[in-house]
């Protein structure tokens, strides 16, 4: 399961939101997407944690937290769609 992480400081780092995740148990991978023309934090990220229980942990106590001056959500993400290509095809 991957952890979606919204409302993120545009200061937020991928070693800033290790630290947060470690509290909760294994981190085993951080994606913070950034823009692809400035190179700026698009302000989400994705957590994949060792176990879901500690997943689960991790959403219960940081939904809703503030974090860097902003309230973030955290929740299970949704599996990506590929949209790509399909457009007016049958």
């Amino acid at each position: 399961m991957t952890i979606y992480i919204g409302n993120l400081s545009y200061q937020a780092t991928e070693d800033d939101l290790r630290t947060v995740f470690a509290d909760y148990g294994e981190v085993k991978r951080v994606v913070l997407p950034t823009d692809r023309e400035t190179g700026r934090v698009r302000g989400f990220a994705f957590v994949d944690m060792g176990e879901e229980t500690q997943e689960d942990a991790a959403i219960t106590e940081l939904d809703g937290a503030e974090w860097m001056g902003r309230q973030i959500k955290v929740n299970k993400a949704k599996p990506r769609e590929d949209n790509r290509g399909s457009w007016g095809r049958r």
